[in-house]
């Protein structure tokens, strides 16, 4: 049952940084997607399928079959321009929005005309809801580190126009980070930020290699616990973990909610975000991530508010705005 979502989780602005654009389609736009292209299945019960999956591999493979629906520029226009519509309603301000590029050249995609349209999609929903939005460019961790360069290439072709950040994700068994130190390095040097998947389906070892990538945002950390010295670690470092804690209970990788380590980190002194990760395909918003924690483990009104300005002070944004947003926040609370 979903948890009673309170006016105050409603008027606090937030931001949200671990959002995957291609796990956000809603299955009525997948019917949309479907009839647009002459695909079968186009009942929204058909749809509705693809979003049922047993553990966390056939999530992954569940993904995959909803990016073989976005062929045209066209469509990562509509994805887009969806997703921030939602976004407004939840008062997320600000979203740097993962694109699995990794997906789109292995499909081999013309990929200059697809970030054409994911801009024209930022740029009108900017525009028509007033969300600020960054693209993150995510490599597939288990195509190796020749795939994963050439994602990186794409990410400088484009980093002049709002590409803030590269990243792996999908198989970490598969994919270890120190596949990736070369692609890591090289990223750093022409400037951009760097985020990784790391701990979400294996043990404390693959977030030290993210840290050891320079990672400035970790994405899951879920096994951290199992290492003390590694919380030592992320509590001094304050390196931002991107928790994503209905993704972690609908994969799988969390079998009980309330062994779900989203509280202890908190109060362990770690810097928290909250996230949808695939807001879709996990039945999950960012109003519904807040509430849930609120429910299930005790945060307060004002725990709350702590991880929405981690949420402003974690992204990649400049300076000037995230002071901007953080201004919006209290004035927001000070209202409530």
């Amino acid at each position: 049952m979903a948890p009673d979502i309170s006016s105050f989780i409603i008027a606090l602005p937030k931001a949200e940084l671990h959002l995957h654009l291609e796990g956000s389609v809603e299955p009525s736009t997948l019917v949309e997607l479907r009839q647009r292209h002459g695909m079968e299945g186009a009942s929204l019960a058909e749809a509705e399928q693809l979003y049922k999956y047993k553990d966390f591999m056939s999530f992954l493979s569940a993904f995959k079959d909803v990016t073989g629906h976005l062929r045209t520029p066209e469509d990562y226009e509509l994805i887009t321009y969806r997703l921030m519509e939602r976004l407004k309603l939840q008062n997320v301000l600000h979203a740097e929005v993962t694109v699995s590029v990794g997906v789109c050249l292995w499909r081999q995609q013309d990929f200059s005309a697809i970030f054409e349209g994911l801009e024209r999609g930022r740029q009108r929903g900017e525009k028509d809801f007033g969300v600020s939005l960054l693209w993150i460019f995510d490599a597939i961790r288990q195509f190796g580190a020749e795939k994963a360069q050439k994602v990186l290439d794409t990410a400088i072709q484009f980093q002049d126009r709002n590409v803030i950040a590269f990243g792996i994700g999908g198989d970490e068994k598969a994919g270890p980070p120190e596949w990736f130190a070369a692609v890591y390095a090289r990223a750093a040097e022409h400037g951009l930020h760097l985020t990784a998947h790391a701990g979400e389906t294996v043990g404390p070892d693959s977030i030290w290699g993210a840290l050891n990538l320079k990672a400035e945002r970790i994405g899951h950390a879920l096994t951290a616990g199992q290492d003390p010295e590694l919380i030592e670690e992320l509590a001094g470092s304050q390196v931002p973990i991107e928790i994503c804690v209905s993704s972690n209970m609908r994969t799988g990788c969390c079998t009980d909610l309330m062994q779900h380590p989203v509280r202890r980190y908190f109060d362990q002194g770690l810097m928290l975000t909250l996230n949808t990760d695939d807001p879709a395909m996990f039945h999950t918003s960012m109003l519904q991530e807040y509430a849930l924690v609120q429910e299930a483990f005790g945060f307060t009104d004002e725990h709350l508010r702590e991880l929405a300005r981690n949420s402003f002070e974690a992204s990649f944004l400049p300076a000037e705005k995230k002071i901007a947003f953080l201004n919006l926040l209290d004035s927001a609370v000070a209202q409530t």
